[in-house]
């Protein structure tokens, strides 16, 4: 079942605050995105039905191995994307913008066609 683009998007956030932190709260999760914590709430429970992941006895939100999984893939849509964009000359934060809006929709050939194409000219996707 492919996820809804707000659970991604969580998931991501997830992924990216517990690169900086191994402590991610759903007060974090809030805050980075800039929703209510009842909304975060809901979130995390329904990320928690799909096996994605699981509050650990300290109360944190941690990524199963499926979700962290489908979390790097997410984010690196968002990177590899927002790279492409920057070295077409957009600016910085509307390349991640748009990054963020495309990473969502984008088909898992046509991504791989931009990684292989930035490879190929000296523009590591990585």
């Amino acid at each position: 079942m492919a996820m809804q683009e707000s659970g991604e998007m969580y998931l991501e956030t997830i992924y990216i605050l517990s690169q900086q932190s191994p402590a991610v709260r759903g007060i974090d999760v809030g805050d980075y995105m800039g929703y209510s914590k009842p909304s975060v709430s809901r979130a995390i429970g329904l990320l928690k039905k799909s096996g994605l992941v699981f509050i650990d006895d300290s109360g944190y939100i941690k990524l199963t191995e499926a979700g962290e999984e489908k979390a790097k893939h997410i984010y690196e849509r968002h990177t590899v994307l927002t790279k492409l964009f920057i070295n077409l000359g957009v600016n910085e934060k509307t390349a991640a913008e748009d990054a963020c809006r495309i990473e969502h929709y984008i088909s898992d050939t046509t991504f791989e066609a931009v990684k292989n194409h930035m490879k190929k000219y000296g523009r590591s996707p990585e």
